[in-house]
């Protein structure tokens, strides 16, 4: 574990995400995972997917072992499909909306094309992020680094609605000349939306 990790991301798929899979499985992380803060459970708008994320302690040890003894607890206590990745914390924007109620989670998960990497960061970090929180009804904005499995880049946003999405700011933001040069560098990009359960 490097020292940044700050949550573990479970991801629930299948029919059989929710209900008492999803509530054995939170049982099991509140269980056996040291170091944790609270969890955070959402479930996406369209299909079945639910993502749970742990957030961590800073000195939360979620090494190799720990990880896999984990895993192989949650796959034995699920009859939910299932994937458990480290995500690392890089950036954390508060919005215009922070404090304000957001019951939607916006999630862009990506792998950089080769080469693209560094400049695909430094835009999420000095334009793309900081100009999505500003828009009226984003509460938070964060980018992680998916440390075991993938996409690598995590961005999620706590909304006041999925509408905020739509909105000609949030629009805005994503038809700047940067934008048009990197978004055509994602690759195996999903975008959910959830909303909080």
């Amino acid at each position: 574990m490097t020292p940044a990790t700050r949550a573990l991301l479970l991801r629930l798929h299948g029919a059989a995400a929710g209900g008492p899979a999803l509530a054995a499985a939170i049982a099991l992380l509140r269980r056996d995972l040291q170091g944790l803060q609270h969890t955070s459970e959402y479930a996406a708008t369209a299909g079945t997917e639910v993502y749970v994320y742990a957030w961590l302690d800073s000195g939360a040890d979620v090494g190799n072992d720990n990880i896999d003894a984990l895993r192989a607890a949650l796959s034995a206590s699920s009859a939910s499909t299932l994937t458990l990745d480290r995500l690392e914390l890089q950036r954390d924007f508060a919005g215009a909306s922070a404090g304000a109620p957001a019951p939607c989670f916006y999630v862009v998960e990506t792998d950089p094309a080769e080469g693209w990497e560094e400049e695909m960061f430094r835009w999420y970090d000095s334009e793309h992020m900081p100009g999505l929180a500003a828009v009226p009804g984003c509460g938070r904005a964060m980018r992680l680094l998916n440390c075991d499995g993938g996409p690598r880049s995590h961005a999620c946003y706590a909304l006041a609605n999925a509408d905020v999405t739509s909105t000609p700011a949030w629009l805005a933001v994503r038809a700047t000349p940067w934008s048009a040069r990197v978004r055509p560098n994602f690759r195996n990009t999903r975008r959910t939306m959830f909303r909080e359960l």
